[in-house]
């Protein structure tokens, strides 16, 4: 399965995608960081059309689950859950995996 953890840039992303080893997993966060750290930039949770955004980012790269480490990112998605669902796309609240 192929798996999207927002808030790359925080060490319990990385914790998180070490417990998640037998899917392909990639890193995204809204943040500003170094291109070369092989995260992907996501938009940011406080746009207006965030959510539509992270789907079409979604099913672009493929992405099954979104493991979301933010809360604002978490709030926002699940507004859209139902949305997302349509597209077999799972929103999980990444904060507590841990």
């Amino acid at each position: 399965m192929k798996v999207l953890i927002t808030s790359a840039t925080s060490s319990r992303a990385h914790k998180l995608k070490a417990t998640l080893a037998d899917n392909d997993v990639v890193l995204g966060d809204f943040n500003d960081f170094p291109s070369f750290m092989g995260i992907i930039k996501l938009p940011n949770p406080a746009s207006d059309t965030y959510a539509h955004e992270m789907l079409t980012l979604s099913l672009d790269n493929g992405f099954e689950a979104i493991y979301l480490l933010n809360q604002q990112e978490l709030d926002v998605l699940l507004l859209s859950q139902q949305l997302f669902n349509e597209y077999n796309i799972s929103i999980i609240d990444g904060q507590h995996k841990l």
